[in-house]
């Protein structure tokens, strides 16, 4: 691992000392995380576009090919559990960077599956492997964020949206080319686990703790911190899974309610997904600038008001044009919730390492395998503009629970305890 020793850093921190201006060792780690990001946003990404050739090739109804790509999210749920403590085991490192190895075989393997279990099976292990991979992608993150002294770790996930259009722009050229399924994702696979491995070579070396100040509370204090720690780790998980429900909102039903309830032309009702995944990467992209100026806190409040209004005036005067805007707003609005609430969960005092960023990451993914049937339920018993309600909720919801977030921008070695 190249980034062993930090005696290669210059102009900077001195041997990635806290606090420091970041030198060679952390700008090589910032790139570093950010290929894991990328190549973890575009491998799945890649599969995407492939649903109706694998629908048609294993011959599979809407409830088969439904209940496949469900093992997914399925398996992340059971083994989002284990990251933290793999990522103590083996650290965020090798965790993220060795485990996109195991998500891009699965995805291979789904597109070469030749029967509908084993297609779920890719899937189920696919899905494993990500939910570790997302913790230990994220964690390393706040590594190198701490060594920065400043928040960068909007940007991060800036970089994982440009990674999932990437791929979907891969598949959908492959797609339309006619590229043999197994000929696309073997090059896919092939291209973005080297991007990984390459990149595990500059992450920082050393324990994850290696950036946090030590603490030199007494037990009975650190026992107490960690009961409320607890708490406020299930307050930020509760924030995350809303903003997951605001973007799984755009992705499965924002073409469906345009084309079907509004009317609108095929081409159009793609724009409201397309209006909530651009702004939200515009979000995450000035995100880190507004985190330092403002703080996590005030910063999520006014994204859920935003998501609140946007949605809430979209629905209730429903135009094409409106909805579009809606949905577009509504991304910028959660665009640093999940990186907030994962940052503000990694940094509580209490807790052992990984295990706050593990749980809040665990109940995002409940948002987002819970999001869809729930809109579904609410859609089939009236109406889907109705079902969509859930979105102007979720705003509220994050309105209600931002107080678990920290009032001001945090710096390096600063405890991020919520005041």
């Amino acid at each position: 691992m190249a980034s062993g020793t930090t005696s290669g850093t210059t102009g900077g921190a001195a041997d990635g000392a806290p606090g420091a201006a970041p030198g060679r060792t952390e700008r090589r780690a910032r790139i570093a995380v950010a290929a894991v990001f990328l190549t973890n946003g575009a491998v799945f990404a890649n599969l995407l576009p492939r649903y109706p050739e694998i629908k048609a090739s294993l011959e599979l109804s809407n409830a088969q090919l439904g209940t496949a790509v469900a093992a997914f999210p399925f398996a992340a749920l059971l083994a989002g559990l284990t990251a933290s403590a793999l990522v103590r085991r083996f650290g965020s490192a090798r965790v993220a960077s060795f485990g996109m190895v195991v998500v891009a075989v699965g995805i291979l393997l789904a597109g070469l599956a030749p029967s509908w279990g084993l297609l779920a099976g890719a899937l189920f292990v696919a899905g494993a492997a990500d939910a570790v991979v997302d913790v230990g992608q994220n964690a390393h993150a706040l590594r190198v964020q701490r060594r920065y002294g400043r928040s960068i770790f909007n940007s991060f996930h800036a970089t994982w949206s440009a990674g999932s259009v990437l791929g979907g722009l891969m598949g959908s050229a492959a797609a339309g080319l006619g590229f043999p399924l197994g000929l696309h994702l073997g090059v896919s696979a092939g291209i973005f686990v080297a991007v990984a491995l390459v990149a595990y070579r500059f992450l920082l070396p050393g324990p994850e703790d290696a950036e946090r100040e030590p603490t030199a509370a007494p037990a009975r204090l650190r026992s107490r911190a960690g009961g409320r720690a607890l708490l406020i780790v299930l307050v930020l998980g509760v924030i995350a899974a809303a903003g997951a429900l605001v973007e799984d909102a755009g992705a499965s039903w924002a073409a469906v309610y345009l084309s079907g309830t509004l009317g609108a032309a095929a081409a159009v009702a793609g724009l409201g997904f397309v209006a909530l995944q651009a702004l939200e990467f515009l979000g995450r992209v000035v995100g880190d600038r507004l985190v330092d100026r403002f703080g996590q806190r005030a910063v999520a409040r006014g994204g859920a008001t935003i998501v609140t209004v946007a949605m809430g005036l979209a629905l209730a005067f429903p135009t094409v044009p409106g909805t579009i805007a809606g949905f577009g707003l509504a991304g910028l609005g959660v665009a640093t919730l999940i990186p907030a609430a994962m940052h503000a969960a990694d940094e509580l005092p209490g807790l052992p390492t990984g295990a706050g960023l593990t749980v809040v990451s665990w109940l995002l993914r409940i948002g987002f395998l819970v999001a869809p049937p729930v809109v579904g339920l609410v859609a089939d018993a009236t109406s889907l503009r109705a079902g969509l309600l859930v979105v102007p909720l979720a705003g509220l919801v994050i309105l209600a629970g931002a107080a678990a977030l920290p009032r001001r921008a945090v710096r390096h070695a600063e405890s991020t305890k919520p005041s």
